[in-house]
């Protein structure tokens, strides 16, 4: 990438509050994740939808503050031209790793590596913080995100059938991890 499109990635600020939520757009399900459990080791399956739809989750309505100058959680945006393309929210979570509550990149930028770079930037947070590995939980008909995980060196490490049991869509809550090494 040239300088005029280079990409920066800034620690969330109250001057940046009003961009969060401005990442939240649309994302195509077009397949799921069918996860298998077999002595003591998951795998799955992809199954592909025979029709595509659009969805979008709602936008967070949350106290950011919490996320500004704190050992415990952060919130990162990935900025270009000065626009708001991509964020990422973690939290160091009881586990020690670092839950990942939130990614996203806006659509017409998705799949221009801003992601990775997010996620890179949360696995250095969570190695100062000397966290084990990074974890996250997706749906199982996000089968784009799953691919991204697994592009990543995320493994399915559990499933929740009841998690979204409120959601007639929604049959499997799947749990993502990436140990450091």
């Amino acid at each position: 990438m040239d300088n005029e499109n280079k990409i920066i990635i800034s620690p969330l600020n109250n001057e940046l509050i009003e961009d969060i939520n401005k990442t939240n757009d649309y994302f195509k399900l077009y397949g799921k994740v069918v996860p298998s459990l077999q002595s003591g080791k998951w795998s799955y399956k992809e199954i592909l939808f025979d029709e595509t739809r659009e969805t979008r989750f709602p936008d967070d309505k949350l106290d950011w503050s919490q996320y500004i100058n704190r050992e415990d959680k952060a919130l990162f945006l990935a900025y270009m031209n000065n626009t708001c393309i991509g964020q990422i929210r973690i939290m160091k979570d009881w586990n020690r790793f670092c839950y990942i509550e939130n990614i996203a990149t806006k659509k017409d930028y998705r799949g221009n590596g801003i992601g990775k770079l997010l996620l890179n930037k949360a696995e250095e947070w969570a190695k100062q913080r000397k966290l084990i590995g990074m974890s996250l939980e997706a749906q199982d008909d996000n089968l784009d995100a799953c691919r991204f995980y697994v592009k990543q060196g995320f493994i399915l490490g559990g499933v929740d059938t009841l998690k979204q049991s409120y959601n007639p869509n929604i049959e499997t809550t799947l749990y993502w991890y990436k140990l450091f090494k």
